[in-house]
């Protein structure tokens, strides 16, 4: 007879809470699994925060700074998602992208958040290649349109 399988009680890569047989509640988790699905799927967060808006709406995401304060002490580089007018935290993996809107360019989570920043133009020099930089600054833009640089504002 075959062993029965031990599930955790969360899944592996977004701690989302699994359901149990005989579990009283059994819709607050699945709702909840859901709702931080929903919200994380579009991969999209409003802002980085050091604490939590006054405003915020149900299925906003935020990135938890570094020292952050208030309801959100205590959860630094976390995102924060919005369900029924309380603030669940998620623990990004490596290598989760997400676009910042505020910032308008994409973040990339290793074992910190990352964003990258634009290159110095290239200036000076004893052989200036037109062309090279011509080329370098068409680069430099199409990476600011895909959000990889943040855009000029």
């Amino acid at each position: 007879m075959a062993e029965p399988i031990s599930f955790p009680s969360s899944t592996e890569k977004l701690g989302l809470p699994l359901l149990f047989s005989g579990q009283a509640q059994k819709e607050f988790f699945l709702n909840q699994s859901l709702t931080i699905i929903d919200s994380l799927l579009c991969q999209s967060v409003e802002d980085t925060l050091d604490e939590p808006p006054a405003d915020a709406q149900d299925g906003q995401c935020f990135i938890v700074s570094t020292s952050p304060s208030g309801d959100w002490a205590g959860h630094s580089s976390k995102i924060a998602v919005r369900i029924a007018e309380s603030w669940h935290f998620v623990d990004p993996i490596d290598g989760l992208e997400v676009y910042d809107q505020a910032a308008r360019q994409k973040r990339v989570f290793k074992t910190v958040w990352h964003q990258v920043s634009v290159p110095a133009q290239a200036q000076g020099g004893s052989v200036v290649d037109v062309e090279a930089r011509a080329m370098l600054a068409e680069l430099i833009a199409a990476l600011r349109n895909v959000g990889i640089f943040t855009e000029m504002v």
